[in-house]
């Protein structure tokens, strides 16, 4: 692999580390927000839904746009989408009262934001690389992160709950920021990007 892709791979880890986080981390603390909330199992689980049904209808747009105005241009505005809906999440459940119906409007932004940060992140490791072994060790990487982050989120979960049970949506604003940091400053956009997503089309992954 080529040594100077590697903190643009560094770069890329984090946002299928964090996209994972910010969904799966929830769903052990669920019981706790419920009771919070004194809401349903029914409209708890919507909290999962929501950004679930959000991201999968929104990814072939997001493809799209990725491959008339770049991969940059979509995954770090849906990094800031997706740190506003944890925000606003943390925000409603901290200074309302009945804050559900704000929470849930939260959820539905971070799941319009992962659909433009996880599944942009596949094709660009094939505008990254030449040779088909180190998009293959590339997409690897990839898949560690996202494997890291289901392992970490009952565990960061259950963590943060114990502090305070709103803490799991405030860690989404700190760790897109974090994120979108290393993607500014560590991810180099390919020179011939719309030549390259011809052969890697966002759609294929």
């Amino acid at each position: 692999m080529q040594a100077d892709k590697r903190f643009d791979l560094l770069a890329l880890s984090s946002i299928p580390l964090i996209m994972t986080l910010g969904n799966s981390m929830l769903i052990p603390v669920l019981p706790e927000i419920r009771r919070q909330l004194k809401v349903s199992s029914f409209q708890t689980s919507l909290l999962i839904t929501v950004y679930s049904v959000m991201a999968i209808f929104l990814i072939p747009i997001a493809g799209y746009l990725s491959d008339r105005i770049g991969r940059k241009a979509v995954i770090i505005p849906s990094l800031i989408i997706t740190g506003i809906g944890g925000g606003v999440c943390g925000a409603a459940a901290v200074w309302m009262d009945h804050s559900y119906s704000v929470i849930l409007l939260g959820r539905v932004l971070q799941g319009i934001g992962a659909a433009g940060a996880m599944p942009i992140v596949l094709p660009l490791v094939g505008d990254m690389f030449k040779s088909d072994k180190d998009v293959s060790s590339g997409l690897g990487i990839i898949e560690t992160a996202n494997t890291c982050g289901k392992v970490l989120s009952p565990i960061l979960g259950t963590a943060l709950v114990a502090i305070v049970w709103h803490l799991p949506f405030w860690a989404i604003p700190v760790m897109c920021l974090i994120s979108i940091l290393l993607v500014l400053f560590l991810l180099s956009s390919p020179k011939n990007l719309i030549l390259i997503s011809n052969q890697y089309p966002s759609a294929t992954f």
